[in-house]
């Protein structure tokens, strides 16, 4: 017996590599040294700095990707994924520098997952950093037939001075909201179980999906909010605060970005909430609190700026045809989040 009579093709893995090898090299940043194939990525780190500070972070997909597999596309949970990790890093003011990728199967499928991969590298240049390296285990026997696991990880960089940590949060600053592009990658086990139990196809187009199909609706990826907020931090925009609005959605999320002694008050009639929404927890008898507490409810993103540069940040983002809008203000507290329809 061999390697590959136990269900690995070496080969195969060979191959795939070079595959991909362009869409690797495509998101290069001037910093990166080397290329693909080394047992490690090697980046410098810009210059400029005068207290550069590392900021790190790490996420997957979940169970999103079990709609990929069952609808057999690829090409958009790899922007989920780097989605994930850059908006969360994003939250500190850090600029995303590199990413890297690790992707588990049972079996290579090149065609299949050289589609995730494309994927990862359109969010990468999205976020402007470097897909510097990554991992593909072939795990037979692990993993069902056609199906595969993704975690990323991103590495970006702050100055010290200019790192968002609570601090600079004052009671009084105002939450804006920019809108997400649906459900992003939190909450797919309950609407997997709301499709199932409700014997709905994923072809099927509910009237408050405004025409899409499930499908189409919940493959939507993760906006990737990098460049816009980048940009605002650059013109002096004054942000104070920053939250990425997932697993948990506003009441978890929202609050992390406080200081000590400080809430939220939301308005709740504030904004819209999009209809995919509404289908959830129609279609699922949803309460509205398990809604509010796993989805983002329209929103994907939150910044908390002064007063006095609410319009200015809204027109900004505008710009960038990204909605935004004002929900709500810090006041004193001790770290709630108040206002919500519950």
């Amino acid at each position: 017996m061999d390697y590959r009579d136990a269900g690995v093709d070496v080969e195969a893995g060979r191959g795939f590599v070079n595959q991909i090898r362009n869409l690797v090299h495509s998101t290069f940043r001037p910093e990166v040294i080397g290329g693909l194939g080394g047992f490690g990525g090697c980046f410098q780190l810009p210059g400029g700095f005068k207290e550069p500070v590392l900021i790190s972070g790490t996420d997957g997909v979940g169970t999103k990707l079990k709609i990929a597999h069952i609808l057999n596309r690829h090409d958009t949970v790899g922007i989920d994924l780097v989605a994930m990790c850059v908006n969360d890093v994003l939250t500190s003011g850090a600029e995303p520098l590199f990413f890297l990728d690790y992707l588990a199967t049972g079996k290579l499928d090149k065609e299949q997952l050289t589609d995730v991969v494309a994927g990862i590298a359109a969010g990468c240049k999205q976020a402007g950093c470097a897909l510097l390296g990554g991992e593909t285990a072939e795990m037979p026997g692990f993993y069902q037939l056609g199906e595969y696991d993704l975690a990323g990880f991103c590495v970006g960089i702050v100055e010290k001075s200019q790192m968002l940590d609570g601090s600079q949060v004052q009671v009084g600053d105002v939450a804006i909201a920019l809108a997400s592009t649906g459900v992003h990658s939190n909450g797919f086990s309950l609407v997997r179980k709301i499709v199932s139990d409700g014997n709905f196809a994923w072809s099927d187009t509910p009237e408050l999906l405004g025409g899409e199909t499930i499908s189409e609706t919940f493959l939507k990826p993760t906006r990737i909010y990098v460049k816009p907020v980048l940009a605002a931090l650059k013109a002096g925009l004054s942000i104070h605060g920053m939250a990425h609005i997932t697993g948990g959605g506003l009441p978890e999320n929202l609050p992390r970005c406080l200081g000590k002694g400080q809430a939220i008050k939301i308005d709740n009639s504030s904004w819209n909430v999009p209809g995919v929404f509404q289908w959830l927890a129609d279609a699922g008898e949803v309460s509205s609190e398990a809604m509010y507490n796993t989805f983002n409810m329209g929103i994907g993103f939150v910044l908390l700026v002064s007063p006095d540069e609410v319009e200015q940040t809204i027109s900004h983002f505008q710009s960038y045809e990204i909605p935004a809008f004002a929900i709500g203000e810090v006041i004193t507290g001790s770290g709630e989040l108040v206002g919500l329809p519950f």
